[in-house]
């Protein structure tokens, strides 16, 4: 099958870095929140042999694409799917290098440099991209940039192409086309019909910029006493009011109205970070002592499931009432807890290439530990260049242990079988 080439790709993509880079306003992540891309609606898919990617701008050192690991095809039998587990066949005949590719998501940073994620894309066979970063840029270099990591693709499927626009402080797309989005907060002052159409306008603008997945809404329920000093969360206003009624009905809305767009939600940051002092991309040992496994909290998490949320965020935080032993991303325990609440679609880790919270293990191990314990994606958008090596251990992991390889096969599995409802 023909590659999708977008007409003028190589200019346009020449063009988007001038008009990213000199739109970008503020530091390449998020002010202090987590940080954390989907194919264009087009028909057209990606070959899966690889070609040139789209130039345009230097490869820093330090993001430079190992060479692609050989193939290796999948021997074991595809059992027929039950309710509730993964469809395997969505992935038969798929060698180990395309399956775990759709597990990790790379960092495609808004304003350049844009040449090492385009190789990773290509190279490594990788499924899904997050814009990172800030732009004033508008809407068509967004666009041209979404359609030259598409053209890079080797993914055997489209691309998840995502980003955080929440509101407020978290905004990573603004100029002309992009609305200028209110905080999670103030939203939560408007009725959650209001919320609903204003969200699907929103919702609109991504989509018409190549984007199928926001990774919101919050629906992480912050105490009013204690928001000034809830870093992550409340001192930014990125909760949807202070009670579980509110979240909900808010949190609810605003994805329900990024849906009606056609672009899929992930509500974060399972169990929650509205207890937590420090912020997990900037501190370690970041603790929460009181929130357990039937908490309130938690249950507002359950709400947005069953409203129909294709993807959960996991925290990083450690939760001392359910597990107290490891963040949760990497906890069997807390990650099994989504599950038990009747999700069965792609759990996602926040951040693992930067955060400070995870910084003391080793970035391939991140990856592998956090598989482990039942996550669907990787997701390293802050510093992108730990990519390969979080593939590399994937594949070797995979390679050394067929239970493992097992947990990829599904994982990958519920990635496709969330592309293909989008």
């Amino acid at each position: 099958m023909t590659r999708f080439r977008p007409v003028g790709l190589l200019a346009a993509t020449v063009l988007t870095v001038a008009a990213l880079a000199a739109g970008c306003s503020g530091p390449a992540g998020e002010p202090g929140p987590t940080s954390l891309p989907g194919p264009s609606r087009s028909s057209a898919r990606p070959s899966p042999s690889p070609s040139p990617s789209p130039s345009g701008d230097p490869s820093p050192s330090d993001g430079a694409v190992s060479p692609t690991p050989s193939a290796t095809p999948s021997t074991r039998p595809t059992p027929e799917p039950t309710p509730g587990e993964p469809d395997l066949s969505l992935v038969a005949g798929w060698s180990l290098e395309q399956k775990v590719g759709q597990v990790v998501m790379v960092g495609l940073p808004v304003k350049g440099p844009f040449k090492p994620t385009f190789d990773m894309l290509r190279d490594l066979k990788i499924g899904g991209v997050f814009l990172h970063g800030r732009t004033q840029a508008g809407r068509q270099p967004v666009k041209n940039l979404v359609d030259a990591a598409i053209a890079a693709a080797t993914s055997p499927v489209p691309l998840f192409v995502s980003t955080d626009q929440e509101g407020g402080e978290v905004q990573v797309l603004r100029g002309q086309g992009f609305s200028d989005m209110p905080s999670a907060l103030d939203q939560a002052a408007l009725s959650a019909p209001d919320l609903r159409a204003r969200s699907r306008t929103w919702g609109q603008e991504l989509a018409a910029a190549g984007v199928n997945l926001n990774l919101a809404p919050v629906m992480d329920l912050v105490p009013q006493q204690s928001a000034a000093s809830n870093a992550p969360i409340g001192v930014l206003g990125r909760n949807y009011g202070y009670t579980p009624e509110s979240v909900i009905a808010h949190g609810n809305a605003f994805a329900e109205g990024q849906r009606d767009a056609g672009v899929q939600t992930s509500v974060k940051h399972f169990p929650g970070l509205g207890r937590v002092t420090g912020n997990t991309d900037t501190t370690a040992g970041v603790t929460d002592t009181v929130t357990g496994p039937d908490d309130p909290s938690v249950a507002v998490f359950d709400a947005g499931i069953q409203d129909g949320s294709g993807l959960v965020m996991m925290s990083s935080a450690i939760y001392a009432r359910i597990d107290p032993d490891a963040p949760a991303v990497f906890s069997p325990t807390v990650v099994g807890l989504v599950r038990e609440h009747g999700f069965d679609g792609v759990i996602i880790t926040d951040d693992l290439s930067a955060a400070v919270q995870v910084a003391s293990v080793p970035p391939g191990e991140r990856a592998v530990r956090a598989v482990d314990a039942g996550v669907d994606v990787v997701l390293a958008s802050a510093k992108p260049a730990v990519a390969p090596a979080m593939v590399d251990a994937l594949v070797q992991a995979a390679q050394a242990d067929p239970a493992f390889a097992a947990k990829i096969d599904a994982a990958a599995a519920r990635v496709v079988a969330a592309k293909a409802g989008l």
